[in-house]
């Protein structure tokens, strides 16, 4: 096929891509998750992974294949990493208490959590999909390996940590579940989250090997 019918067909996958991102951010943000987020942590952190590792890599696919894919490995970090020390300013932030009540309280703060979120989580992935080079893919492997790590560290201490360090009024859980509970649920769910990230790592690090293995096996 030629190069010119490849550009036409994934005009339509970008255009799919994009569509089913915008209509899972409806879902997310018009549904009952968003007001539910107001009283239940769980609630919360399913509307935060929902963002990151559903809505945001669909919107970023198409962003994607317009990015150029860094040549070397310097530029390559350079970029990649820069966008997963904004993801992980940006998550780490947020959670913290003073910052998640507040969002929790206020309408204005709680659009602007969801933004960043959002623009965190499309910068990352769009990095993660314009990595079609081999140094490219090593760089988003580490970087989404770094991802994995503090995203799932953090999870797991919210997780096991043995009181609350939440607004009480914004861990009221949901399904009957008591207050600590709903705090343990989300730091869980956002530990499993990380798993997303892990798995991107290592189908990087393996297109990695396979592009560099290429040139070997053609001599």
């Amino acid at each position: 096929m030629t190069t010119e019918g490849l550009r036409l067909w994934t005009v339509p996958w970008d255009l799919l891509s994009a569509a089913a991102g915008t209509i899972v951010l409806g879902l997310l943000w018009l549904g009952p998750l968003a007001s539910l987020s107001h009283t239940a942590f769980s609630a919360h952190m399913l509307l935060h992974l929902g963002l990151m590792l559903v809505a945001a890599p669909l919107l970023a696919m198409p962003v994607s294949r317009r990015l150029p894919s860094p040549r070397g490995l310097g530029d390559a970090l350079a970029w990649y990493l820069l966008a997963g020390a904004f993801e992980m300013l940006v998550v780490l932030a947020w959670h913290i208490p003073l910052l998640h009540d507040a969002a929790g309280h206020n309408a204005l703060l709680f659009a602007a959590e969801q933004l960043s979120f959002l623009a965190a989580g499309v910068a990352l992935w769009a990095c993660i999909f314009s990595a079609r080079r081999s140094a490219a893919a090593i760089a988003a492997a580490l970087v989404a390996a770094l991802t994995f790590s503090h995203m799932s560290m953090f999870g797991l201490m919210l997780a096991l940590v043995p009181t609350l360090i939440y607004d009480p009024n914004l861990c009221q859980g949901w399904f009957g579940i008591d207050r600590l509970n709903d705090q343990h649920l989300g730091g869980a769910l956002m530990a499993a989250g990380g798993l997303m990230y892990l798995l991107a790592a290592v189908v990087l690090f393996m297109r990695a090997v396979k592009a560099a293995m290429e040139p070997a096996a053609s001599h």
